[in-house]
């Protein structure tokens, strides 16, 4: 991976959360309502406090200021990591985000977890199945899970195995089980993308020519998807990492509130209904910031998965070391007689910039 590449990949990332900040900026700041009314608990009655005091607050908050200058105040401190104080709690944002993340990561962890299992086993019972009915019908699976709302799924959940059946709690984060039910409601949207996106790879690599030479060989049909095919049929599914992680965070504000579960879901919500700009701002510019993170990390480790990338780079980086060499070498003899060197040795230079090029944009 060149430094050219990854710079571009960071300047890229800096940009997603600037836009971040500046879209969660402006349309809380376009909501109806006043926070610092919200904040104090009027019910919208201004004339029910002291003006002054109301007039302090909006000063504090910088909330007395322009438009524009509100907008560059924060960017200022966001370029400090200064995420200000919440306007509700009266915390630092750092802290209210630090207390509620543990709790949505473990839920998303597990449901990712879960996701992973419940695709795979899907993807893969679909394409060793010799029966076209039950081809099909795991093969809509997917569509079917991505259809169904998560608030609707969390409410079945609870009906059936909480309430019918108490085998989970209904609410809270104090146990172990309470996690289970909204853990599987959010896997069960991830694990219809996953699903999907597998069996497509698998049904790919299923008619590559490598599967009718290892089936030759004597290699069974579960053995060759399980050893070669699907090792292949993974790659695109780790390109979606980013895509799946972030989805589980989105998904955790729906989750949390169906089941009454504190973490950075219900924070998110709690914020956005007492227009807590400071906190709304820290947790979209962290749900960003994870984002990018894992689509960064995912574009570095993709090489090192597919054995295709190594050896396209290191042929690509062998046949420009050998271009730039024979260059010079013909510059050296021609040094004096003509500005020919010169010319060879500008032309490798630009060889090898546009293979760096070809280089980024296949990694």
């Amino acid at each position: 991976m060149n430094l050219r590449y990854l710079a571009s990949r960071l300047a890229q990332g800096l940009l997603v959360l600037w836009i971040a900040f500046s879209l969660s900026f402006f349309l809380l700041y376009w909501l109806p309502g006043d926070p610092v009314i919200t904040m104090l608990g009027a019910g919208g009655e201004l004339q029910s406090f002291d003006p002054a005091e109301v007039a302090r607050l909006r000063a504090e908050f910088h909330l007395d200021q322009p438009l524009i200058v509100q907008y560059l105040f924060a960017l200022g401190n966001l370029v400090r990591l200064d995420f200000g104080t919440s306007i509700q709690a009266g915390t630092p944002v750092t802290e209210a985000i630090a207390a509620a993340l543990p709790s949505t990561l473990a839920l998303a962890a597990l449901a990712l977890g879960l996701a992973l299992i419940i695709g795979t086993v899907i993807a893969v019972t679909a394409t060793l199945t010799r029966r076209p009915w039950l081809r099909d019908t795991l093969a809509a699976l997917p569509g079917l899970g991505v259809a169904l709302p998560t608030f609707w799924v969390g409410l079945m959940l609870l009906q059936v195995f909480s309430f019918r059946i108490p085998l989970f709690p209904a609410v809270g984060t104090g146990t172990p089980a309470a996690i289970v039910l909204p853990a599987v409601t959010l896997a069960i949207p991830l694990s219809a993308i996953i699903a999907q996106v597998l069996f497509r790879s698998l049904q790919n690599a299923w008619i590559q020519p490598f599967v009718t030479t290892y089936t030759a060989s004597g290699y069974t049909r579960l053995r060759l998807l399980l050893r070669q095919a699907l090792p292949v049929a993974l790659l695109p599914t780790l390109t979606m990492g980013g895509v799946l992680f972030g989805q589980a965070l989105a998904g955790s504000v729906v989750v949390e509130n169906v089941f009454s579960r504190q973490g950075l879901g219900r924070l998110a919500q709690t914020a956005v209904t007492g227009q807590d700009i400071p906190l709304v701002q820290g947790i979209v510019l962290f749900a960003a910031a994870v984002f990018v993170l894992v689509n960064l990390i995912t574009d570095l480790t993709y090489p090192l998965l597919d054995p295709r990338l190594r050896a396209a780079r290191r042929k690509l980086e062998s046949t420009s070391g050998n271009t730039l060499a024979e260059a010079s070498d013909r510059a050296d003899g021609s040094a004096g007689a003509s500005p020919a060197g010169s010319t060879a040795v500008t032309a490798a230079a630009g060889s090898t910039a546009t293979a760096t090029g070809i280089e980024g944009a296949r990694a």
